[in-house]
């Protein structure tokens, strides 16, 4: 069991954890890029991706609603049936915020797993103005919901700490 997140390791595959690893080195990807070190991977049922994003928030020329989550599960959505993305699972290098866990409800996609928590994350961001993070876990948001969304995580937090390592400063 694990602590943290008091599911088992069982619930988890290699190829979970593949797909989560992938997500940390898009995220180290985006920050070479000069963008924030964040990233995402929409897969379906049988692991193969259906879509993937970086972060697109960072001015002078991002959105600030471009985060990574979103900007993927809206691409899965314009590929997928809403029953198809309820098979689906999102994997995020850092845990979804709120609007994020908003926009993965919306488009109906049925799992979560994620690396670095938004705790952790708010310890690496401190108060830095381009990301003013929420104190508000994604498991509350998604509970508020009509429909279950599993989630999984954190997990791997310090390989998707490393990203973040320097960038805020």
């Amino acid at each position: 069991m694990n602590v943290e997140t008091g599911l088992t390791t069982a619930t988890l595959s290699d190829a979970d954890m593949a797909l989560l690893r992938a997500t940390i080195e898009l995220a180290e990807e985006s920050k070479k890029n000069g963008r924030h070190p964040f990233a995402a991977i929409v897969a379906n049922e049988h692991g193969e991706i259906v879509a993937s994003a970086g972060n697109n928030s960072m001015p002078p020329h991002g959105d600030p609603t471009q985060h990574a989550e979103l900007a993927a599960a809206a691409k899965a959505a314009t590929l997928l049936s809403p029953e198809a993305l309820a098979k689906c699972t999102l994997y995020t290098s850092a845990e979804p915020c709120c609007m994020c866990s908003g926009a993965i409800y919306w488009c109906n996609i049925g799992r979560v797993v994620y690396a670095l928590s938004e705790h952790r994350l708010l310890t690496l961001t401190g108060d830095h103005p381009e990301n003013p993070t929420f104190s508000l876990p994604c498991r509350e948001v998604f509970v508020r919901g009509q429909r279950h969304v599993e989630v999984v995580g954190p997990l791997l937090e310090e390989e998707a700490a490393q990203s973040h390592v320097g960038f805020w400063a």
